[in-house]
């Protein structure tokens, strides 16, 4: 489960994010996601939501993104955010940990600069492994973490092989897909 930050921290973080994403946007690290028009995404710990509106164009109507975080404060802000664009294709659970979402129901996971503070990171993976279609991906990046850490930590537990590793993204897809 992730570490809830406090609500001032919680902005703070937010500002940054908004800042980032004018200067450099998501554009090109949802490219490497592969997604495709009618996917099902999980954004696990979204955030301010940062990656909402790109991937809700991209999965067009008949895509669903789910954005799950366990602050109250980016729930609202997705869901925010949702409102403001008439985003109908966006929901929000808020969840450190159960996604809620049934056994083989997701094409892409987002786990974006999350890993590194998780509580309980084999849980967590363990979920996401559940969550995943045969065929589905987890699209993975957390710059906190050097590059055999991250390989070691998602395929260490035998839920995930190794895909590639694009400029901005790792890919990995579950072992059960194999």
């Amino acid at each position: 489960m992730p570490k809830q930050q406090s609500g001032l921290g919680f902005r703070g973080m937010a500002w940054m994010f908004r800042a980032r994403d004018l200067l450099k946007p998501r554009g090109p690290v949802l490219a490497e996601a592969g997604l495709k028009t009618g996917d099902r995404v999980l954004d696990f710990g979204c955030g301010p939501g940062g990656y909402v509106r790109p991937t809700a164009k991209i999965i067009g109507p008949e895509g669903e993104y789910v954005a799950l975080d366990v602050n109250r404060l980016a729930v609202q802000m997705v869901e925010d955010l949702a409102f403001k664009h008439h985003l109908k294709n966006v929901r929000t659970v808020r969840s450190g940990l159960k996604t809620g979402l049934p056994d083989a129901s997701v094409d892409v996971v987002f786990l974006y600069d999350v890993f590194h503070g998780l509580s309980k990171p084999e849980a967590v993976l363990v979920e996401l492994a559940r969550i995943l279609k045969p065929g589905g991906i987890l699209s993975f990046s957390d710059h906190h973490l050097e590059d055999d850490a991250i390989r070691t930590a998602i395929t260490g537990g035998g839920l995930f092989r190794f895909v590639s590793r694009g400029k901005h993204v790792f890919t990995f897809a579950p072992e059960k897909a194999a």
